[in-house]
């Protein structure tokens, strides 16, 4: 679940969950509930990285990306990390700040059809 995780990168995700941004808050609170029984964790550590939210159950990555996102750098490394986390089997959907923020319920239907289909 963790793939190999270390302790720098669990310290991260323990501040990390102490300082959701408002997006992220938003979507926790839709996933807390567990949707369609299944469990979400918010900032886990993943290898190298940490997940804003993780399914283990189906293996998803569910990332919200800030105006930070819109560096190319920033994208770069998004992209390789993805990569390298799909590798291990699993799957993403990434929302910007704006789509939780502006119409969350089009985020909750895009996260229901792909769990439905899983």
């Amino acid at each position: 679940m963790f793939l190999g995780a270390d302790n720098n990168v669990f310290e991260n995700a323990r501040l990390l969950r102490g300082n959701l941004t408002h997006a992220e808050l938003v979507l926790w609170s839709y996933l807390k509930l567990k949707p369609l029984g299944y469990k979400f964790r918010r900032q886990h550590p993943i290898s190298i990285y940490v997940a804003d939210f993780y399914c283990h159950a189906l293996k998803l990555v569910i990332e919200i990306d800030g105006d930070v996102h819109t560096d190319i750098d920033v994208q770069r490394r998004d992209i390789e990390r993805q990569k390298n986390l799909e590798s291990e089997g699993m799957f993403f959907i990434r929302f910007t700040n704006e789509e939780v923020e502006k119409n969350l319920e089009r985020v909750i239907n895009r996260i229901e059809r792909y769990i439905l289909v899983k």
